[in-house]
């Protein structure tokens, strides 16, 4: 069950209204990096959450106010939309400064869509996309999709930060940039308690790693082919020393085929592949005789 207060969790003011940074805050709401990608992540793993019931209360907690933070983005989206209202009645008689608008980056669905309000879509328009929502049922797989998701969010906010010098929006900016700086920090405490680095890698630890083919479970494969040009991969911590979960050495190898040309057999008649396809692109007297094996088979299985 949910609840709701009609009180924003913290104060949204726009001192000058802005209909294309209302379009740049649309990334914040239904962008890859947004709040909403966020929120259904997080609450989705609640619901699916199995194990110490601590875990789940954090993430409906957290899940919950991103909530609030999409509440507030949407206040601010329509509260820069509202410089457009006077704009866009004069349009509608006919002076046309919405199209000005436009072109200087007001994204139209704002007004044709929404009536100067938020959508969930990122600042091109494109609607939020759910399968961007992570849940697998491992809490320590999602920690790291929340702190990639966290850290991508506060990149972005504070892009937004600089991208405006409206202090109403820097202050809310402001805020949410310490919120994601809080939840980062919170993902990782997560991991930490289940052990750090070396207990929960590799993921899930739950599998038997001597199920593993452990002649390639700690060496990284260098692709580079140029033989004038050996790189650097060599030269990082992941080529080299004892491996982040403390089980093997890290090395580096060349890439080398270990498996075989794949071969793959004749194509099924039914699925209405080329005769040539079929026949291996044998032509004359043998091939006619091979179609009329195939087209044989082919009155067989029709």
């Amino acid at each position: 069950m949910f609840y709701h207060d009609k009180k924003l969790q913290y104060k949204v003011r726009v001192d000058k209204p802005n209909p294309q940074f209302a379009r740049m805050l649309q990334q914040a709401i239904g962008g890859i990096e947004g709040e909403i990608r966020v929120c259904l992540q997080y609450l989705f793993q609640a619901w699916g959450s199995r194990g110490p019931e601590k875990y789940r209360d954090m993430l409906l907690d957290t899940g919950t106010e991103e909530i609030a933070h999409i509440e507030m983005l949407a206040t601010a989206v329509a509260l820069n939309l509202e410089g457009a209202t006077n704009d866009l009645k004069d349009k509608l008689v006919g002076e046309n400064p919405l199209l000005g608008a436009v072109m200087g980056g007001m994204d139209p669905r704002h007004f044709l869509s929404s009536g100067l309000a938020a959508m969930a879509v990122d600042s091109n328009g494109v609607p939020f996309n759910g399968s961007w929502v992570v849940g697998s049922g491992n809490i320590a797989a999602d920690m790291y999709a929340n702190v990639m998701a966290e850290s991508t969010g506060r990149v972005l906010a504070t892009r937004l930060y600089e991208s405006t010098d409206d202090a109403g929006m820097k202050d809310m900016l402001s805020f949410l940039i310490a919120r994601d700086t809080m939840h980062q920090n919170q993902w990782l405490a997560v991991l930490e308690e289940l052990g750090g680095l070396k207990n929960v890698h590799p993921i899930p630890n739950s599998f038997p790693q001597s199920k593993e083919n452990s002649e390639f479970a700690y060496s990284f494969i260098s692709t580079n082919i140029d033989p004038t040009d050996k790189g650097l991969s060599d030269t990082g911590r992941w080529a080299m020393g004892t491996s982040i979960d403390g089980k093997s050495n890290f090395s580096f190898v060349k890439a080398a085929p270990h498996g075989q040309e794949p071969k793959l057999g004749a194509p099924d008649p039914k699925g209405h592949a080329q005769t040539e396809q079929m026949t291996g692109g044998i032509v004359g007297e043998a091939a006619a005789g091979i179609k009329t094996v195939v087209d044989k088979v082919r009155d067989k299985l029709s």
